[in-house]
């Protein structure tokens, strides 16, 4: 496996700290109507793909993840202070 310099690392974090600015920029300057033609074609495209078996099954593994996170947080909370965010 090749290895890379500190300063390659650096560099290569740098760029792609431009290419989110850049991202960033050209969403605001999106205007609304075009993101709406692109949701509206991101949601016609769901038939093209077939559906997977197991959605739901992963569905509810995702859900059970979930609630032992805001469990875990609410079980970290200091004593007397609500858990703060969506729990």
């Amino acid at each position: 496996m090749a290895t890379i310099t500190t300063d390659d690392a650096a560099a290569y974090l740098a760029r792609w700290r431009l290419v989110q600015q850049a991202e960033v920029a050209e969403l605001r300057c999106t205007p609304m109507a075009t993101k709406l033609c692109q949701l509206a074609a991101l949601v016609a495209a769901r038939d093209l793909f077939p559906a997977e078996p197991d959605r739901d099954v992963q569905a509810e593994e995702v859900r059970i993840r979930w609630a032992r996170l805001r469990q875990a947080l609410r079980d970290c909370a200091p004593t007397g202070v609500p858990a703060s965010g969506p729990c």
